[in-house]
C-alpha cells in the first residue's frame, strides 16, 4: 500500500517515542512522515462561526512547539526524510482513523496524555487497531534490535494480510522471520489409560499436531516463494495462545498479528489475542486488518 506513514502526537513521552519509530519506518519505505496532532474538539461540538483552529486562542504556540519538537526527533532518528505536519480540530480517535484511509502505516504510542494512570494501553491505540484502514504499529516494550520479526499465524482468511505484511517487513529489515502457530489441545488433564473418556482425544493428539503443522506450512509456503530472501523459522507450539506469543515477543524486534483470528465472533473487529498482545507484548506490535 502506498501513502505516508502517519504518527499521532500529543506531546507525551510515549508519542515522541512513536515519532522516532515512525520516522525510521518512513525511511525504510521511502515514504513521507506525516505528524498528526488532533486538537481535542469533537467535530460535532465546534464553536459556531468560522472553522475553529488553535490560532487566536492562545494555544497555537503550544501546539506548534509540540510539533516542532516531534519533527526534531523525527529528523534525528532518520535524517533526510520528508516530514509534514497536520493540526486538526477533532478527537484523536476520529482524526487518526480518517488519516489512516490514505496511509501505508499508522504509528502510535501505547499510552498518551489522556490515559488513566496505570492503564496499559490507551483508547486511541485500541480504537485504531479495530477501526483503522491501514496497519497499526503500537510502540511498546523493549524490542531486540537483532531479533526476528515474529508473526502470529492463525490460519484464518482474514489473517493472510498479516502474513504478507510480516514477510515484507522482514525483507525490508533484512531480518529473519519466526512464523509461530500456537494451538490449543483438547484438554490439559492427564490421560488415565485406555478406559479413560479422553482415550480418543489422546490417540488423536498426533493427528491434531499434523493438521496444525499443515496449516502452518500452507500459510507460510506461498509467501516464502514471493520473498525467497527471508529466512523463515516455522514454530508450532501447543499452548495457551496469548501467553505463548507474549513470551516469544521478548526476543523479537516486531510482532505482527491479524486483527481477528479463527476463534473470533462474527462481526468482532478486534480479537482477544490481538488485544492481549497490544497490552502485554514486550516489543512493538503491528495489527493488520484483513479485507473484511
Amino acid at each position: 500500500m502506498s501513502g505516508p506513514v502517519i504518527v499521532g502526537v500529543d506531546g507525551s513521552a510515549s508519542s515522541l517515542d512513536a515519532v522516532e519509530v515512525a520516522a525510521r519506518e518512513a525511511h525504510v519505505r521511502g515514504a513521507v512522515l506525516r505528524i498528526v496532532h488532533a486538537f481535542g474538539h469533537a467535530p460535532g461540538h465546534l464553536p459556531a462561526g468560522p472553522p475553529w483552529s488553535p490560532a487566536g486562542h492562545g494555544l497555537e504556540p503550544m501546539v506548534q512547539g509540540v510539533l516542532a519538537h516531534a519533527e526534531e526527533r523525527a529528523h534525528a532518528a532518520a535524517p533526510g526524510i520528508e516530514v509534514t505536519r497536520s493540526v486538526v480540530a477533532g478527537e484523536a480517535l476520529e482524526v487518526l482513523e480518517i488519516e489512516s484511509r490514505s496511509a501505508a502505516l499508522a504509528v502510535v504510542g501505547s499510552r498518551g496524555l489522556g490515559s488513566f494512570a496505570g492503564l496499559l494501553l490507551g483508547s486511541t491505540a485500541v480504537h485504531l487497531a479495530a477501526h483503522g484502514r491501514c496497519p497499526l504499529m503500537v510502540v511498546r516494550g523493549r524490542p531486540d534490535p537483532a531479533g526476528p520479526v515474529l508473526l502470529a499465524v492463525d490460519g484464518s482468511a482474514s489473517g493472510e494480510a498479516a502474513v504478507e505484511f510480516a514477510f515484507a517487513e522482514a525483507a525490508r529489515r533484512e531480518a529473519p522471520l519466526v512464523a509461530m502457530h500456537v494451538y490449543r489441545t483438547w484438554s490439559g488433564r492427564d490421560h488415565e489409560g485406555p478406559g479413560d473418556p479422553l482415550s480418543a482425544v489422546v490417540a488423536d493428539a498426533d493427528r491434531l499436531r499434523e493438521a496444525e503443522q499443515r496449516l502452518l506450512d500452507g500459510t507460510v509456503a506461498a509467501w516464502q516463494e514471493v520473498f525467497p530472501q527471508v529466512v523463515v523459522e516455522r514454530r508450532l507450539v501447543p499452548s495457551r495462545i496469548s501467553p505463548a506469543l507474549i513470551d516469544a515477543s521478548r526476543e523479537a524486534r516486531l510482532l505482527v498479528v491479524g486483527a481477528r483470528g479463527r476463534g473470533g465472533f462474527a462481526g468482532l473487529l478486534l480479537g482477544s489475542v490481538s488485544q492481549a498482545l497490544l497490552h502485554h507484548a514486550h516489543c512493538p506490535v503491528t495489527v493488520v486488518r484483513g479485507k473484511e
